[in-house]
């Protein structure tokens, strides 16, 4: 794992978190979660059970729309970052 990597899973583990629930992806949750990552740069999405099937799909799609990378994805907990400006 590179120097940088390890230094965003340290500052993940205090990053905000939210929780993608049964609903999935819609236009208020991206919203928020470019809030977010304005304001902390990491942001944790853990997502519900029943949706975390289709959280490979959800992640491409938050990761395209507020133009992040994604660091890690661990069970059904990913890991975004974005720079901020």
């Amino acid at each position: 794992m590179s120097q940088s990597k390890k230094e965003m899973m340290n500052r993940a583990l205090s990053a905000m978190t939210m929780n993608i629930g049964k609903a999935g992806v819609n236009d208020n949750v991206i919203e928020e979660i470019k809030r977010q990552l304005k304001a902390n740069e990491i942001v944790k999405l853990k997502f519900a059970k029943n949706i975390a099937k289709n959280k490979d799909d959800y992640i491409a799609d938050i990761v395209q729309k507020t133009r992040s990378k994604l660091i890690d994805v661990r069970g059904n907990v990913a890991v975004i970052y974005k720079k901020k400006p």
